[in-house]
């Protein structure tokens, strides 16, 4: 039986990558341009230094945008878009079976915390974790392990006797980093991506209980 279970949040609980996406993408071909997911992908599960949509943007426009009033409505838009979302299929029964059997859960996001616990709290599902690690806590995001390494922290529990759901490559690599075995539910916008290193690769968490990752870990 895993010790801890550590939730991602942005495209493993909440649908919210493709809202940010489509955002995004509407900033691009404004401009005449489109934005692939492949592209996009790179920062899924970390931040905007791996991949900057403005940079890339600008270079490909050859000029410098101004960018005040497309990030309000492309921020607005986004977050329109994810308060209509419920939460992916199987989290919360997940969520429920864990916290009857007393495993904690916790998110570890490279989000800020803000985003995550308003998400959570909006969605009543603040109740069913013991806390959050947010970008807020750590000086890097994933794929540095700091994450997760401290969500591991926090419920006093070894890395390697905790579980990770997950649905990014940068996810998997923090994951393997930090030695905590993971499950990667991929969505639209990661399904195109190998995830070598993960103990399971699943089309939903619809289903999944603390059963099959015992026998994962075992």
């Amino acid at each position: 039986m895993p010790e801890a279970l550590i939730f991602d949040f942005d495209g493993l609980i909440l649908d919210t990558e493709v809202p940010i996406y489509e955002a995004w993408r509407e900033n691009f071909l404004a401009h005449g341009h489109d934005l692939d997911l492949e592209t996009y992908a790179q920062c899924v599960g970390s931040n905007f230094g791996r991949f900057d949509p403005k940079q890339h943007l600008e270079f490909l426009v050859g000029r410098t945008i101004e960018w005040s009033e497309l990030d309000q409505k492309r921020e607005r838009d986004a977050l329109n878009h994810t308060r209509k979302l419920a939460p992916f299929p199987g989290v919360v029964p997940l969520l429920q079976e864990a916290n009857a059997a007393d495993v904690p859960c916790i998110v570890a996001s490279s989000s800020p915390r803000g985003w995550v616990e308003g998400h959570l709290n909006r969605l009543g599902l603040m109740h069913h974790f013991v806390g959050t690690r947010c970008i807020d806590d750590v000086e890097n995001p994933k794929p540095s392990p700091d994450l997760f390494l401290a969500a591991s922290e926090f419920v006093s529990v070894e890395p390697g006797r905790a579980v990770v759901l997950e649905d990014s490559l940068n996810g998997l690599k923090a994951s393997l980093a930090a030695g905590v075995p993971c499950v990667v539910i991929p969505n639209r916008i990661t399904s195109h991506h190998k995830f070598e290193g993960a103990a399971k690769v699943l089309p939903t968490l619809n289903g999944f209980s603390l059963a099959h990752l015992r026998e994962l870990l075992e």
